[in-house]
């Protein structure tokens, strides 16, 4: 279905239904930015099922629209997750399934997918870049803020202090910012890196909309205000988005530093709440969320 580049420096991956999808060109030594883009030709798939004919429409757009598209799809789902914690007759239990496995699936996609393309895109400087994207949401979400986590608040004595509410609010502000930047970045790089970042972040967005709205009441905000701060989440999600369509260039940044995020946010945000589960079910769904990544890649993926 999407073929996987031999070179991003020398094509970056070229999707097999991306008949009008941009592949960069070579990018000179240490450069930080990229020369223009080129045309792919059409190869069109006879007696296409639905499934091929849905992603045929999206690899017509350019990567940005395809992006932004996504963008408010996964900012949606941060507006449903406070929705969740809005409506107290709204079953709550599942999320944590979203969490076992977004952590799994985030963590598998992070280190085998944006990594790798980082360190194409920027050579040996792409781990700091990395290790900066996640010291950043660390100083925001654990440094900045006394007391955060994923999932349902209910420790109201933290919130004590409405700043403190405030403060996790920037914190996932800024995590949901780099959401954005990791799917624009993933799509101008390719179609699979794009589709393939896209579902890691949607995965962890529901509950991400569900723990600010949470924190919110926990801080004696009223359900609106605290519905209103999932809505900003899913705002920054889409500025995230339309930064980096500003800045396509720079791409080379953008990826290694949402690459960083994403690898917080899987080992350091969601695994530690898998962990606080008691039996098994929860642990085995980490390795569920890895391994569908695999299985995407091997019968999506053209290698």
């Amino acid at each position: 279905m999407f073929s996987r580049p031999s070179g991003i420096s020398s094509r970056l991956a070229m999707p097999l239904l991306a008949p009008k999808r941009r592949v960069l060109a070579d990018a000179p030594s240490g450069a930080g930015s990229w020369p223009a883009v080129r045309p792919l030709p059409t190869i069109a798939p006879s007696h296409a099922p639905a499934t091929t004919i849905f992603l045929l429409f999206f690899s017509r757009m350019s990567p940005i629209l395809t992006s932004v598209l996504l963008g408010l799809t996964a900012a949606g789902a941060n507006v449903f997750g406070g929705a969740i914690i809005v409506q107290k007759h709204w079953d709550r239990s599942y999320l944590r399934y979203f969490v076992a496995l977004g952590a799994g699936f985030m963590l598998a996609t992070s280190l085998v997918e944006m990594v790798p393309a980082s360190i194409e895109l920027r050579g040996p400087r792409a781990g700091f870049l990395i290790l900066l994207g996640y010291l950043l949401i660390h100083f925001f979400e654990h440094t900045v803020t006394p007391h955060f986590h994923f999932g349902e608040e209910t420790h109201a004595d933290e919130f004590v202090h409405t700043h403190t509410g405030f403060s996790v609010l920037l914190g996932l502000l800024i995590h949901t910012f780099f959401d954005g930047i990791a799917i624009a970045s993933g799509f101008i790089v390719s179609e699979w890196l794009g589709w393939i970042i896209f579902l890691a972040v949607f995965m962890h967005k529901i509950p991400e909309g569900f723990t600010i709205a949470s924190v919110m009441l926990a801080s004696g905000r009223s359900r609106g205000f605290a519905w209103g701060a999932s809505v900003l989440l899913g705002a920054a999600t889409v500025a995230g988005v339309m930064t980096m369509a500003v800045f396509r260039h720079e791409v080379g940044f953008g990826l290694p530093l949402s690459a960083g995020v994403t690898i917080y946010v899987a080992a350091s945000d969601l695994i530690p709440e898998v962990n606080k589960e008691t039996g098994v079910r929860m642990a085995v769904l980490v390795f569920v969320g890895a391994a569908s990544m695999f299985v995407l890649d091997r019968f999506l993926h053209v290698h």
